[in-house]
């Protein structure tokens, strides 16, 4: 094993020539000293500050912001999907949920291959088949039940007013609407509230009185006015016509868990994120493990070096992803032996910083003990000291596009996050083992990461992302940009990213990035292979540094910090 020693001394000679850059002078975000909410939408954030303003706490402007980005926001906000919460109390008592959605119990391991057992494609992904049971509403009923301040019916009137009474859409949204409505929009064709214009504007005011109409009944019968009654039937018959799986049962039966955060430290921070069924809180804690055994003070942002061990840790990472990870309620997860310090150093023994590991000769460790990007992120700290960090999803863009006829919402297609075939890349290009392969009522592994960071034990950063599997990399990188290369919240949400997950063998990299051509031949040189975007991901944070709260809302769509 290569010592710690002998590692940071290769790490030092291979960094000498780096150069620090302080990013302070970017910040173009105001900062404040109470409470904010950032979301993916104004609309939003501002309902969720509101609720503060009118008593609330954090919990209660979360379950605000989650139904009214169900309205405004149908291509990743939503009643029809599922997600993961991580609360960190003024006290600094913490607690997380997972309301991920679920197999129906007609699920079976086989049930997208053929009788040749291949793959049928998009089979996982578009349409009634595709869906898992929704967890979105019962997990906010959960949390509101034991956090709330607010009446519930109070924090669900404004998504309602919404709906009922119209809003305008953004540049970005009326793109978004004809996105679906070209795309996903005629899987639902006798039924597409979508579909009021041939195509949409911005300025363009849209109505959704059929989700209006749903979301009453959630905020007069909380969970029975969804997996009970009239919406439960509406679900089931969209299922029963159209070859879904769902039932009543299926619905009834649902419940979000309590589970125990991953708790890790990386210097004099403390990580606090999710676990499993969400990889997100494993990874990031073994990307900040392998990365505290090297120096970045000397090496430059976004420097060949830089990148290259960052993405080397990263595919590590992910490799273990591929064999360990699943629902904590089927298999005994490995956790402590994956953040064991002996064996994360073991992982990165093999990193050399002449040449990249070509992914066919990393393998997921041995010797454990058994134990779209169009998700999105919310972070929101009360003039309390409160802390929500939420990532929720429909899984793709618009989800399976499918649409409860009389609901007026759309439902995810999260069954193609299960390994639907042992080795089969998923929509995010992430393969996967038995471990994730279907079963009734399994929760699918996901790669959301709401994460909450302690600087001396005080509420420093609160973060997450959508993104598919690239969310982890980038609240990774979100990290280390502020407490490595000393950035501004705004600065480390808004600069360029990139990934690496291990297979496919590639840094997918924003195209950003691509101006610096002499950078991108020597990544080339080391044998990395790029992959260039147009965008990754939207990150949404906030800090918090000598009581005075900071946001950082990503510009790459419509973000939004609310503040007082």
């Amino acid at each position: 094993m290569l010592s710690k020693l002998k590692i940071l001394v290769i790490v030092f000679v291979f960094f000498e020539s780096c150069n620090s850059i302080d990013y302070d002078s970017i910040n173009n975000y105001p900062n404040h000293d109470q409470a904010m909410v950032v979301s993916a939408h104004p609309l939003a954030s501002e309902i969720g500050l509101s609720m503060i303003k009118r008593g609330g706490n954090a919990v209660d402007a979360a379950v605000a912001v989650q139904f009214a980005l169900a309205v405004v926001y149908p291509s990743a906000g939503n009643i029809g999907g599922g997600g993961f919460f991580v609360y960190r109390s003024n006290e600094g008592k913490y607690a997380t949920l997972d309301f991920r959605e679920t197999a129906p119990l007609a699920a079976s391991k086989d049930m997208y291959l053929d009788e040749e057992g291949s793959v049928v494609e998009n089979l996982s992904l578009i349409g009634s088949l595709a869906v898992g049971i929704p967890g979105s509403v019962d997990g906010m009923v959960k949390i509101h039940s034991k956090y709330g301040n607010l009446p519930w019916n109070e924090l669900i009137q404004p998504a309602i007013d919404l709906a009922n009474n119209g809003f305008q859409l953004t540049k970005k949204e009326a793109s978004n609407w004809n996105y679906f409505n070209h795309g996903k929009g005629s899987i639902s064709s006798d039924y597409n509230p979508y579909f009021g214009s041939e195509e949409y504007h911005e300025g363009d005011t849209v109505y959704l009185l059929d989700l209006a109409s749903t979301l009453i009944h959630i905020r007069d019968k909380q969970r029975a006015g969804f997996y009970k009654g009239k919406v439960a039937e509406q679900i089931v018959n969209e299922m029963s016509q159209n070859k879904g799986l769902i039932t009543l049962k299926d619905l009834e039966n649902y419940e979000s868990v309590w589970r125990d955060p991953i708790v890790s430290n990386y210097k004099n921070y403390k990580i606090i994120s999710m676990g499993p069924p969400s990889s997100g809180g494993v990874l990031l804690a073994q990307m900040l493990k392998m990365l505290e055994h090297f120096s970045l003070d000397t090496c430059s942002f976004h420097s060949k070096e830089s990148i290259h061990l960052l993405a080397e840790i990263e595919r590590r990472s992910f490799a273990d992803r591929s064999k360990f990870l699943g629902d904590p309620d089927f298999f005994n997860i490995p956790i402590t032996p994956l953040l064991d310090s002996d064996y994360l150093l073991q992982r990165i023994n093999d990193i050399s910083f002449e040449k990249a590991s070509p992914s066919d000769l990393i393998f997921p460790g041995e010797n454990l003990e058994l134990e779209s990007d169009e998700t999105t992120h919310f972070s929101i700290v009360d003039d309390q000291g409160n802390a929500v960090a939420i990532t929720t999803t429909l899984n793709g863009s618009y989800g399976s596009g499918v649409v409860v006829n009389g609901g007026g919402f759309i439902l995810n297609n999260e069954m193609d996050d299960f390994s639907i075939k042992p080795g089969y890349p998923n929509l995010y290009g992430l393969v996967g083992g038995e471990v994730n392969a279907i079963q009734p009522n399994k929760r699918m592994l996901s790669s959301m990461t709401p994460t909450i960071v302690e600087k001396d034990n005080e509420l420093y950063m609160v973060v997450g992302s959508p993104g598919g599997s690239a969310i982890i990399t980038a609240v990774f990188q979100t990290i280390v940009n502020v407490i490595e290369y000393n950035m501004t919240i705004d600065s480390a949400v808004n600069v360029s990213r990139f990934h690496h997950q291990w297979k496919p063998d590639q840094i997918k990299m924003e195209s950003s990035i691509s101006v610096d051509s002499q950078l991108i031949e020597s990544l080339k040189s080391l044998g990395h292979h790029i992959k260039f975007v147009r965008s990754m991901n939207r990150v949404d944070a906030i800090l918090v540094d000598n009581d005075s709260t900071h946001g950082g809302a990503d510009r790459r769509g419509d973000d939004f910090a609310a503040y007082n």
